[in-house]
């Protein structure tokens, strides 16, 4: 982590919904800020200024992901290498540590072909800075610990707050932690087949964050188009009353239902696209949202049988949702697999 290198304003952004312009004025951090964020699981996000120790974080076993996000634009060397220092030390205490390393202010790149080559240039630094690290000594090359530790996974991402990058790079980081992730993203692909959706997220429409998709490959187009319509109908809230329990809602407890309350209405948009599409809104709890990409005719002749399938969806995710806050609490025994399967005719 290097020295405005742009970590609080990934935080506020994300989180804090800032807009991107004016992170150029926030302070370089010189202490730890804890910020927590519940979602389909509860986080809690450490920023650390560049000149953080490990002896301040420690227990590191506390620890389920590090990301370490470096400037593109600067130089390569110094971070590097505290990383690969820091990745040693985190996987000798905790081997299943997530590592992701976001190549952060892309934007300022504006030649592709020299942004990727870039990129591509980081990674081969980290991977060789690695192995040369944790290379066995001379003396003793028949030593196998030293060669499994070269299995370490690094992620690598390129971001920036003046994009939809980042919003992709902290959605697939947020994803290997979420331990039902699975099971959502078996009720979104029972979904897709039979209602013929062309893809479908599972959107926390506080962070703009997707928790799970359907396993079709993520189209970064499509991401960007989905993640800008949560935005808007963000904006447009506040215009109309949100009241689904005549109670206000809280957006940082966590996902769970008001038990043997349904609530009386949930919202849910649409609007068709150029030439034959169609985006969806369905809220299936009160801080997240399926959206959807179909096509416009699909959706006009067979809205029913697709809003009678998302009401299975709804119920799926919701008891996913209740089985896993359970499980944070230590109050889940004996309680089996949650499973939702959507009708079709």
């Amino acid at each position: 982590m290097a020295c405005r290198s742009g970590k609080t304003s990934i935080q506020r952004v994300v989180f804090e919904r800032l807009p991107a312009k004016q992170t150029f004025y926030l302070d370089t951090s010189t202490r730890i800020n804890k910020y927590r964020f519940n979602s389909v699981i509860p986080l809690e996000i450490w920023d650390c200024p560049a000149n953080v120790t490990l002896e301040q974080l420690s227990p590191l076993s506390q620890f389920s992901s590090i990301i370490f996000v470096i400037d593109i634009i600067d130089k390569f060397s110094g971070p590097v290498n505290k990383l690969v220092d820091w990745i040693a030390v985190f996987y000798a205490e905790k081997p299943d540590i997530n590592v992701e390393v976001f190549a952060h202010k892309e934007d300022a790149i504006t030649v592709d072909d020299y942004k990727l080559e870039t990129f591509g240039n980081l990674q081969r630094l980290v991977v060789e800075s690695l192995a040369d690290a944790l290379a066995p000594p001379t003396d003793d090359q028949n030593s196998p610990s030293y060669f499994e530790n070269l299995q370490i996974p690094v992620s690598f991402h390129l971001t920036s707050v003046y994009n939809h990058s980042i919003y992709e790079a902290f959605s697939k980081t947020i994803h290997k932690l979420i331990e039902p992730l699975s099971y959502i993203e078996d009720l979104l692909n029972i979904f897709c087949a039979n209602s013929q959706c062309a893809k479908a997220f599972l959107f926390d429409t506080n962070a703009r964050l997707y928790v799970a998709t359907d396993t079709s490959p993520v189209d970064s187009g499509t991401h960007n188009l989905c993640c800008d319509y949560v935005l808007m109908l963000n904006q447009l809230a506040p215009l109309y009353k949100y009241d689904l329990y005549s109670t206000s809602i809280d957006a940082n407890k966590p996902e769970v239902l008001p038990t043997g309350r349904s609530p009386t209405r949930w919202a849910s948009s649409s609007t068709r696209l150029k030439p034959d599409s169609t985006l969806t809104y369905w809220q299936v709890t009160p801080n997240m949202a399926v959206v959807t990409l179909l096509r416009t005719e699909l959706f006009q002749t067979r809205r029913g049988l697709i809003e009678y399938n998302l009401v299975f969806l709804r119920e799926g995710i919701q008891e996913i949702l209740e089985v896993e806050n359970l499980r944070q609490r230590g109050e889940l025994t004996n309680v089996a697999s949650p499973t939702s399967p959507e009708k079709d005719s």
